[in-house]
C-alpha cells in the first residue's frame, strides 16, 4: 500500500504518537495502566496522555511516573494542572515517509550491523559525541537498530522508536563528526524505513525545528513535513 494512501488512516495515531505506542505495540513497556503512562526511565523519558484535557489522565501520568519525575509529552497544548511544571520545551516538526522516498535494505553495506545488548556501551558513546536525541541503556528494545562499524568503531547508527502499529518512528540518527559527508546516515535512514516498510507500516520521523539541516536533508530524500510537533519536558508534582 503506498505511504500517502496510509496515511489516511494515521492521522490521529501521529497527532499523539507517544499515546499510541504506549497502548499499542509498547503496551508490554508501558508504566502506567490508566490514561497517563510513561516509558521506563532507561528506555525513553517519553510519556503519554489519552487527553490532555484530562485532569484524571494528568493524575495517571504522575502515579505512573512519581513524585518530582521528569517526563516528555508532545504536543502540549494545554497548560498542565497544578503541581505540574513545565522544566523545557522543544519545537519540533513532524515528516512522514512519501512515495518519492526510496527505502532500500542494506545487506552490501561494509560494516553495517543490527545492533544488540553488546553494542549498547559503543552507542551510548556515539550519542555523547552526537546528541541526536533521548537514548538510554535500553531504549533499543523499542525497535531494531542499525549501526555501521569500521575498524571496529561505531561511526553511525539509526533506529526504530515510537511504534504505532501502522507506523514506525525513525530515531536516533546520528554519525560520528569525523565520519559525516559519506552519506552513512542516509544509508541507514533508507534501510531502517526498508524493514518498516516490509512490514506494511509508514516510516515518520521527529526533529528539531531549529535543525533545518536535517529537516532539508529529510525533505531531499522524499519524506515531507506532515505538522509542528512540539515537546516539553514536565515534573510531576511533589519532592
Amino acid at each position: 500500500m503506498p505511504d500517502d494512501r496510509l496515511l489516511d488512516d494515521l492521522e490521529t495515531l501521529l497527532d499523539n504518537p507517544v499515546w499510541a505506542a504506549l497502548t499499542g505495540v509498547h503496551a508490554q513497556l508501558a508504566v502506567g495502566a490508566g490514561a497517563g503512562r510513561r516509558y521506563p526511565e532507561d528506555v525513553s523519558p517519553f510519556g503519554g496522555l489519552a487527553d490532555q484535557a484530562d485532569p484524571a489522565a494528568w493524575a495517571d501520568l504522575a502515579a505512573a511516573a512519581g513524585p518530582g519525575a521528569t517526563v516528555v509529552l508532545p504536543t502540549l497544548a494545554t497548560t498542565p494542572p497544578a503541581g505540574f511544571t513545565v522544566t523545557s520545551a522543544l519545537p519540533g516538526v513532524q515528516l512522514v515517509a512519501t512515495d518519492a522516498f526510496a527505502s532500500r535494505p542494506a545487506d552490501d553495506v561494509p560494516g553495517l550491523v543490527e545492533l544488540g545488548p553488546d553494542d549498547v556501551d559503543d552507542a551510548l558513546d556515539l550519542v555523547e559525541r552526537t546528541r541526536p536525541g533521548p537514548f538510554g541503556r535500553r531504549t533499543s528494545v523499542m525497535g531494531r537498530y542499525l549501526g555501521i562499524r569500521e575498524d571496529g568503531r561505531l561511526l553511525a547508527m539509526a533506529g526504530e522508536r515510537l511504534r504505532l502499529g501502522a507506523a514506525t518512528e525513525i530515531s536516533a540518527v546520528c554519525t560520528d563528526p569525523s565520519a559525516r559527508g559519506r552519506g552513512l546516515a542516509t544509508t541507514l535512514v533508507r534501510a531502517v524505513a526498508h524493514g518498516i516498510r516490509e512490514r506494511g507500516e509508514l516510516p515518520f520521523l521527529h526533529a528539531a525545528a531549529h535543525n533545518t539541516g536535517a529537516i532539508g536533508l529529510y525533505e531531499h530524500l522524499g519524506f515531507r513535513l506532515r505538522r509542528t510537533l512540539d515537546f516539553a519536558a514536565v515534573r510531576t508534582p511533589g519532592a
